[in-house]
């Protein structure tokens, strides 16, 4: 499910989506969209309040698996693209509901959308290649992310994302080299130290038992021969 922002565009904003976001993690849900409907009413222009109401609303209409409440977290994911075309999470979030909801192409479309509109941006990268890995399409996936981290190179979620499908594909060296780089960038993650710590233990062990293997072969000696040469 989304992930809630609480950045806002005034203190007073900022503070009611900081409020908002922990009711929601703390599973107070019309608790959190009181405070997110406040920072719509007092500044409706506010992309961070819409994202925040739908992403609510949307975390809602999957757990009472509700149709109007599924319409109605898409139409305030909409409402906050039109204030901020470039809004991440909120690309993000709408990406998941068309998927939830059955509508895959329009989950594609949306992201190419934002693809084509922002071509030197990596994160739309991210999510198409996302998309791409749940369609079962891991190649293209990858050649996204490969572009998403050519064009950033200090996108920590997309080191993540590569490491990720290089790791499920068998590609422990490379997905170690991924991972060290996502860490370098982002330290404050514990799972990407533990992925760090863990491959590092599969390749040594790897290692040790090819050589363990390599050593005990011993060469099968030619049969003597039984005539003369002459």
């Amino acid at each position: 499910m989304p992930v809630l922002t609480s950045v806002g565009c005034s203190w007073t904003a900022s503070g009611k989506n900081v409020l908002g976001a922990q009711l929601h993690q703390q599973g107070q849900y019309t608790a959190a969209l009181q405070q997110f409907q406040q920072v719509v009413a007092e500044d409706p222009t506010n992309p961070d309040g819409y994202y925040n109401l739908a992403a609510t609303t949307h975390r809602l209409a999957s757990q009472r698996n509700d149709e109007t409440l599924f319409r109605n977290a898409e139409a305030l994911y909409n409402q906050c693209l039109d204030h901020d075309p470039n809004h991440i999470e909120c690309h993000r979030g709408l990406a998941v509901l068309l998927m939830d909801t059955g509508r895959p192409d329009r989950a594609f479309a949306l992201v190419k959308n934002w693809a084509s509109n922002h071509p030197m941006a990596s994160e739309p990268r991210v999510e198409l290649a996302r998309l791409y890995e749940e369609a079962g399409e891991s190649r293209t996936a990858l050649k996204y992310l490969e572009d998403a981290v050519q064009l950033d190179a200090n996108n920590s979620r997309a080191w993540l994302a590569l490491a990720r499908l290089r790791e499920t594909d068998g590609d422990l060296p490379q997905a170690l080299q991924n991972y060290q780089r996502a860490l370098a960038l982002n330290n404050t993650q514990p799972m990407i130290a533990e992925r760090v710590a863990a491959l590092s233990r599969q390749i040594n062990s790897n290692l040790d038992a090819a050589r363990t293997s390599a050593n005990s072969q011993i060469a099968t000696p030619l049969p003597y021969p039984t005539t003369s040469r002459y």
